[in-house]
């Protein structure tokens, strides 16, 4: 990182004051003469540069000498301060070639905290916590950090680390030079314990007691037996994993604002998405549980595979495939009896069965109920909701002939069949009118 350069050039021409204020000694002092020299060149270099800067105070921090082992022509640091609320710079000139410029956050917050720099001395810039807890405020952080650490820059990237009161810490990606009017690229620590650019300010404990808050938040009866961090997700929340010492596992997603967005059951999530528990064992439990609830719905599906479509209102809702591979689609609250449906008659309220095979028996039946008993139902069209809440479903029959339309009062009652000869909306090749 090239700032630590910077700090080592400014320390050899700086006076011993601005390392004393470090250390807590006496505050360092601007003289007359190098508030006036900076206010004078730093117009100048603000616009060279294209650095968003009303500048405000601005001082000659110092002259770097020609160095002849390396071959530079020396040069000048600015210190330069962007008015009340705002982030100020250091900037290096040099007689060969273009200023190069670092925000105070890297000398105000060192990386290496035991070792004193030369900070910006400004006043605008002593405390730069309120703009740095408003510019990551305003980039979506978890936290309004009480700590700061800078980790360095890139030719691309301003980094520090940040840490919350409550425990846990982020990494900061700005821009070079730093422009909090852009909103910053927040990362969580728990994702670069593995990497080079490792967090320092919490340690691994408080990290741990951290995730382990969010574990009971998403569940109260969960006691941690490990945790695992999954990243960050499409929808921009954050995803965990936990397992518990009862042998359940979950998912949850947790919010920027580090609420509970979802909770998933590990027994409930097919795909593999859970690794810290046992999903074959809780995946069983799961299944035997399903087929209690069919039971109690009047079915006799004996679950041996299900999957999870979103929740409806206080209805769970579950594909299930039963022993003899027949589908259905169960709907159980969570209090009382639930219903499961045929995967016909799923499609009236809003589900398509994938799993299991597909059965369109139930539709015979309601057929037979209007004495349309010409018609073994072989394939459905989509559903059509009608004003008054009604859905048509389109049936085709077995023998190629002309199918119906079925009315629905609910997914359960037919209240009217219709011949596709006689009524319009019929879509299905056979049920089509010829002519």
């Amino acid at each position: 990182m090239r700032f630590g350069l910077l700090c080592a050039l400014i320390a050899t021409v700086m006076a011993p004051s601005a390392v004393m204020a470090q250390r807590g000694g006496a505050a360092p002092t601007v003289s007359a003469e190098s508030r006036k020299q900076g206010m004078a060149d730093a117009p100048g270099i603000v616009q060279s540069v294209g650095l968003k800067c009303q500048v405000s105070d601005a001082r000659l921090a110092g002259k770097i000498a020609p160095d002849k082992k390396t071959g530079s022509l020396g040069g000048s640091v600015y210190e330069i301060a962007c008015g009340p609320g705002s982030i100020g710079f250091l900037v290096q000139t040099s007689v060969s070639g273009s200023p190069t410029v670092f925000s105070c956050i890297g000398s105000n917050y060192p990386a290496d905290q035991s070792k004193p720099v030369s900070p910006c001395i400004l006043p605008a810039n002593v405390d730069l916590k309120p703009a740095i807890v408003d510019f990551t405020k305003r980039s979506n952080a978890p936290c309004e950090p009480d700590r700061i650490r800078a980790i360095g820059q890139t030719a691309t990237s301003t980094l520090f680390e940040a840490a919350c009161p409550g425990g846990g810490d982020f990494i900061v990606s700005g821009s070079v030079p730093l422009d909090t009017t852009k909103p910053a690229t927040i990362v969580n620590c728990l994702s670069t314990e593995n990497t080079g650019a490792k967090c320092i300010l919490t340690d691994a404990a408080t990290r741990q007691a951290n995730e382990d808050h969010l574990a009971q938040m998403a569940d109260s009866t969960c006691t941690v037996k490990d945790r695992r961090y999954i990243g960050l997700l499409t929808d921009g929340t954050e995803g965990y994993e936990f397992s518990c010492t009862s042998g359940k596992g979950f998912i949850t997603r947790v919010t920027t604002k580090g609420t509970i967005a979802e909770t998933l059951d590990c027994a409930k999530i097919s795909g593999g998405g859970c690794t810290l528990t046992d999903t074959r064992a809780a995946t069983a439990e799961q299944a035997g549980l399903y087929t209690k609830l069919a039971k109690s719905a009047g079915s006799s599906c004996q679950v041996n595979r299900y999957a999870i479509f979103p929740p409806a209102g206080d209805k769970e809702v579950v594909e299930l495939v039963c022993g003899d591979g027949s589908g259905a689609i169960g709907m159980f609250p969570a209090t009382g009896k639930g219903v499961v449906l045929d995967c016909g008659h799923a499609l009236v309220a809003g589900y398509k069965c994938t799993l299991g095979k597909v059965d369109y028996a139930g539709l015979t039946a309601d057929l037979r109920k209007f004495d349309k008993k010409d018609c073994t139902v072989s394939s459905v069209g989509a559903p059509l909701k009608a004003p008054d809440g009604s859905v048509r479903l389109e049936v085709a029959c077995s023998d190629g002939l002309p199918g119906y339309m079925i009315t629905f009062a609910d997914p359960q009652t037919a209240k009217d069949a219709v011949g596709c000869a006689l009524t319009s909306g019929c879509v299905l090749p056979t049920n089509k009118k010829k002519g």
